[in-house]
């Protein structure tokens, strides 16, 4: 069973070039959480994805995936 993904902090933290222990530390969680969160095994609260926003310096929507599917049209 494929996980369904809601966020994009993985792929955020990697090109911000910090690591889930990093904002671990930043945020004072245990890094087994907050690699949860980049597995998409759970999901941050809205208060905690805005907390990391803040510590990545990035608009909260970046750390979200989009809920608009893209359509191809074929002409």
């Amino acid at each position: 069973m494929e996980i369904q993904r809601y966020n994009r902090l993985k792929i955020v933290l990697a090109e911000k070039e910090r690591t889930g222990t990093w904002l671990s530390e930043q945020m004072g969680h245990n890094v087994s959480i907050v690699s949860r969160w980049m597995t998409n095994k759970v999901q941050p609260s809205v208060e905690q994805l805005y907390e990391i926003a803040h510590h990545l310096d990035v608009d909260v929507k970046e750390l979200l995936v989009s809920s608009k599917k893209q359509v191809n049209f074929k002409r």
